[in-house]
């Protein structure tokens, strides 16, 4: 008997994807467990497994957005009959066509009268074509979808128009006047947002909109990188060796422990406190930025926390996190230090209560009992959500942060 495969909600809150490409072509055999194609979410671009064996008989989206439980493929025995599906992605939102009622004898020829589509107003009785993410969107922001006019295929409004609406921007591109120069040809390239860039977007202005504020420190990172050398020299052939990102992710991790306040999620109407640190780590790849996160990182010694951050990292820069690498994050370090960055300030990464922005290690003159002193300092930017931190509980948080940098033993 045929097997409809079906788009999987990988996460909570998702409502579509986009089929990026197959792995299988029709008619070939497939088995359970094995990479069936390459699905693009709000989050990451992964790959999805099949969940049975046989053939694939029938591909019913080739590629792009299809709504979570929408039929995209069967897979059956050879020479199988597919059975008849509904249009699948946005065909099947198509307002189905009145039944035509008598007409009586027309004595003269009406004018014809132009129509407006159902995407473009609100008329009463009138379905509006937007993609699940859209109306999320929408729904959120208090935006009536009847009012926009949608960008996408066939009309269809998608999260662009909305975020493009929310911000107080024209819903569509106004046309260049007549007399306008036109640019020469080769010049323009026009790139479509992918899923991961229109989340980067729409979550960096729900952050914009959070009032927050900044708080920084330096750390003396002396006996920090005498125990990076040291672990260095430890470090087996063929491990991953830790890094100073792997130690500030420690010491992160243990004054969380230690401040749950900062350990937290903002969530509307209430404060969500979590009882593990789960650490997400800024990640530059090709497509833009993501967060995978280390699990219950206070759990782990910095070995395992080079390891487990080795892992997703290489995973993300070859597009092979999964939906749980990038779900759970309580709170976000971004390292910028590698650029040779000296000081920098976090966007929030909403909900969670604050990020933290490291720059690089500079050797800078400080005072001592005995003079003046050459040490290698770092500096670090605490970017909170003041609906869910108070400065002092801030101040407090970053202090530990620091104490444990510049003495290692008090975190392990």
């Amino acid at each position: 008997m045929a097997n409809e495969v079906k788009l999987p909600r990988l996460g909570q809150g998702m409502e579509s994807g986009t089929i990026v490409k197959w792995l299988k072509a029709e008619g070939d055999q497939v088995e359970k467990g094995e990479p069936l194609y390459e699905l693009d979410t709000d989050k990451v671009t992964q790959e999805v497994e099949a969940e049975s064996s046989g053939v694939l008989l029938k591909i019913t989206v080739p590629e792009g957005e299809a709504d979570v439980g929408t039929t995209i493929a069967v897979i059956g025995e050879q020479g199988e009959e597919v059975p008849d599906l509904a249009p699948a992605g946005p065909a099947a939102e198509e307002p189905q066509p009145a039944a035509e009622e008598p007409q009586a004898p027309a004595r003269t020829a009406p004018a014809p009268v132009e129509v407006a589509a159902p995407s473009e107003g609100n008329g009463a009785g009138a379905r509006i074509k937007a993609s699940p993410l859209a109306r999320r969107i929408a729904r959120e922001r208090g935006i009536e979808l009847g009012s926009l006019k949608g960008t996408g295929p066939e009309g269809r409004v998608v999260a662009e128009d909305v975020e493009r609406a929310a911000s107080g921007a024209p819903t569509a591109p106004a046309p260049a006047p007549a007399s306008a120069p036109l640019a020469p040809p080769g010049e323009i390239e026009r790139v479509p947002l992918t899923s991961i860039r229109r989340t980067i977007a729409r979550r960096l202005t729900e952050a914009w909109q959070a009032p927050v504020f900044q708080i920084a420190m330096s750390a003396d990172m002396t006996r920090a990188q005498s125990l990076h050398d040291r672990l260095a020299e430890q470090t087996k052939e063929g491990e991953p060796r830790p890094t100073v990102t792997d130690i500030l992710t420690k010491a992160c991790a243990a004054a969380l422990m230690r401040h749950r306040a900062v350990n937290a999620l903002w969530a509307d109407d209430a404060i969500e406190f979590y009882p593990s640190a789960n650490v997400g780590i800024a990640v530059a790849i090709e497509a833009g930025l993501v967060v995978p996160v280390i699990h219950q990182a206070e759990r782990k010694t910095i070995a395992e926390l080079a390891a487990a951050r080795a892992d997703i990292v290489t995973r993300a820069r070859d597009n092979k996190l999964r939906q749980e690498d990038v779900d759970g994050g309580t709170f976000t370090i971004s390292n910028l230090g590698m650029y040779g960055v000296d000081q920098f300030v976090a966007v929030l990464n909403p909900p969670q209560a604050a990020i933290l922005a490291v720059g690089a290690i500079e050797p800078k003159a400080v005072p001592t009992e005995t003079g003046i002193e050459v040490r290698p300092l770092m500096a670090m930017t605490l970017t909170c959500d003041h609906r869910a931190l108070d400065g002092a509980t801030a101040a407090d948080f970053l202090r530990t942060v620091k104490a444990f940098l510049e003495e290692p033993g008090l975190m392990l």
